[in-house]
């Protein structure tokens, strides 16, 4: 009788075990699995915060433009990439920026293009071809080209009211600027360039 409350004794002791054994694999795995979903759900929460700041970058801060001509040759050339800052609309005098223009019979255009005057400036092309502001003949650093007037759509001296501003393109035989459609306004200002990625000659 004595024995075979031990054995009992004994085998309930081995159920014990077994049960305990079984839990604690069943506990592993579920930790494991709870450990799993919470790694997925860090990396969807890293992802989402990764794209969130893409999009804040590069459609709230940053614009990328390809540029279409030789317009600003030889510092941005057909081709390269342009990178530029939306929320500076304060634009002053050799900032090179990026605008959009609606002229009258055309579709909307975009423009990369070098500010040479800003709101209270008096600026006038000569008839020999070259930049005059507030009276002073303009010398222009890495220049290379005669600014001749193109016709009479702007009419000059050409007074600059607030919110305007006078853009021309480097290349100034053939590029399309405010002697072709006029002053630009502060709305019509996209972003300021910061960079250019060149795609030429690689």
């Amino acid at each position: 009788m004595k024995g075979s409350k031990t054995v009992d004794k004994d085998q309930r002791i081995k159920e014990a075990e077994s049960r305990a054994e079984k839990l604690g694999k069943l506990s592993k795995k579920i930790n494991k699995e709870e450990r799993s979903v919470k790694n997925y759900q860090f990396f969807i929460l890293r992802l989402a915060a990764f794209l969130l700041a893409m999009w804040i970058i590069f459609f709230v801060l940053i614009g990328v433009l390809h540029m279409p001509t030789s317009d600003m040759y030889p510092r941005v050339d057909a081709g390269d990439f342009v990178l530029y800052y939306r929320l500076d609309k304060d634009v002053k005098a050799q900032d090179v920026i990026v605008l959009e223009k609606d002229i009258p019979g055309e579709e909307k255009q975009t423009y990369i293009l070098r500010v040479v005057a800003t709101a209270g400036d008096t600026v006038e092309i000569t008839k020999d071809d070259r930049l005059k502001v507030n009276g002073n003949i303009m010398v222009e650093r890495n220049i290379f080209y005669p600014t001749p007037i193109y016709s009479q759509i702007t009419e000059y001296p050409l007074k600059l009211e607030e919110g305007q501003c006078f853009v021309l393109a480097d290349s100034r035989n053939g590029g399309t600027d405010s002697r072709y459609f006029g002053p630009v306004e502060k709305d019509e200002i996209l972003g300021t360039v910061i960079t250019v990625i060149r795609r030429n000659n690689l």
